[in-house]
């Protein structure tokens, strides 16, 4: 009869139990290292946030913080990104919408018709390309300083008999604007108080127009978002000297 010796089923059974005990210790060896190794990581995210703060990398510091926070919440880093990360990405925000706002402005000194002129100017928000009005802050060397409204979207200007009144906002608060077209035919609206217009701009964020053009009379509301004018940009030219 083929019978297992007790004694070898024993010794096999040992071994069966021994290999396992070794399998389980290895295993829970290496469970500690797969464990730390996130927390590493974090460490060196945290130390590549904190340089990123130091050099005022914002944008990037954000991002840094962002992850940290999101991939290792319960983490040391975490605690720490997370005392200093909301006033940064606040500061980001902030420091965005003020280079958007600055972006919107365009700053020029050229020559125009025998003179010099310095303008700043801005185009109208979400304008399609029919409706594209440039909003002009201009100085020149002869004809003194202005601000205009400039069709650049079509040949048509605006509907406007001798002095009229524009209806316009300032972050809300009602207004008008008194102007004029130019005698020349140019599709352009000349505002009577360009001194009274530019102090009101200079307090305002976001300025409204109304105005009819003449292309089918088509009543649009023009939207600038001023927040962003620098004044130091918008150059002062010298009046020329007159030809004895």
């Amino acid at each position: 009869m083929n019978l297992l010796r007790p004694g070898l089923v024993g010794t096999t059974l040992c071994t069966v139990l021994a290999l396992a005990g070794c399998s389980q210790s290895g295993d829970q060896a290496q469970a500690p290292q797969q464990a730390q190794a996130p927390a590493d990581d974090s460490a060196q995210k945290l130390d590549t946030y904190r340089q990123l703060v130091r050099i005022g990398n914002d944008e990037m510091a954000v991002t840094m913080g962002k992850e940290i926070v999101s991939r290792y919440p319960n983490s040391d880093a975490a605690k720490e990104v997370q005392q200093s990360l909301p006033g940064i990405e606040q500061r980001y925000k902030e420091n965005s919408e003020k280079n958007r706002l600055a972006g919107l402005w365009l700053y020029q000194v050229s020559p125009m018709q025998g003179g010099t002129q310095s303008t700043a100017t801005i185009t109208n928000s979400q304008a399609s390309p029919d409706d594209r009005v440039n909003l002009i802050l201009r100085r020149h060397t002869d004809w003194g300083q202005n601000v205009f409204l400039y069709n650049t979207g079509g040949r048509h200007g605006f509907v406007c008999k001798g002095v009229c009144s524009i209806k316009a906002t300032f972050d809300g608060k009602p207004g008008s604007i008194s102007a004029f077209a130019p005698s020349t035919g140019e599709p352009a609206l000349l505002f009577k108080d360009d001194k009274g217009f530019i102090a009101q701009m200079e307090k305002a964020k976001k300025i409204t127009m109304d105005v009819t053009m003449q292309d089918g009379e088509k009543k649009i509301t023009l939207v600038y978002e001023v927040g962003g004018f620098d004044p130091a940009k918008w150059q002062p030219v010298s009046k020329q000297a007159k030809k004895k």
